[in-house]
């Protein structure tokens, strides 16, 4: 009896060194695409004069200003009219994720950037919400500071069946090296 207790002791000590090593592994994988793949185009000028422009744009707008355009935007998706998330989808940046996202061959499932106050400056595709200020890919990037990544945990989409992962990055402007956005990249783990 007390070698089957010392056995499962053993067993589930293990456990969280197993599941650390796979969230490890995870990461590091991630982080590897990071480097190799994303940061090549980073700081695409697309990227970085539409934050800047979208910044300047939204200085002065408050939380309740920003609430209310969430709002908006999630009243527009079950809409017939979507004249707000029509205008962000139809933005030159918003076309150059989608291609980004296209040429990926389903590695990439979805990107969006963020201004300094976390709402979508462009996006590959429809978001749940405008605003992502209030959330970890914003907060743990942007507020950080320059070179920072927020690797999210593995999760199962619902709809797709993959096992994916969000990657979300602190964006600088090259000229300054101040922090001016973020940007989060869906990563399909089955194909990376």
């Amino acid at each position: 009896m007390k070698f089957i207790k010392l056995a499962l002791i053993c067993a589930i000590s293990l456990l969280p060194v197993t599941s650390l090593h796979a969230e490890e592994a995870h990461v590091a994988q991630i982080r590897d695409y990071i480097d190799l793949d994303l940061r090549p185009w980073l700081n695409d000028e697309i990227i970085i004069t539409a934050i800047k422009a979208q910044n300047e744009k939204v200085a002065d707008m408050s939380e309740e200003d920003i609430i209310a355009l969430d709002n908006k935007w999630r009243e527009q998706i079950s809409s017939d009219a979507k004249p707000f998330i029509d205008e962000v989808l139809d933005r030159p940046l918003s076309k150059f994720l989608a291609a980004k996202q296209s040429e990926s061959a389903g590695l990439i499932s979805e990107l969006f950037v963020m201004d300094a106050k976390g709402m979508n400056v462009g996006q590959s595709s429809l978001t749940s919400d405008y605003w992502q200020g209030d959330e970890a890919k914003w907060q743990k990037t942007y507020l950080e500071g320059a070179d920072a990544i927020f690797i999210d945990s593995a999760e199962v989409d619902g709809s797709t069946g993959a096992l994916q992962s969000q990657a979300s990055i602190a964006i600088s402007d090259p000229a300054t090296g101040e922090v001016i956005g973020a940007i989060t990249i869906g990563i399909n783990l089955d194909a990376l």
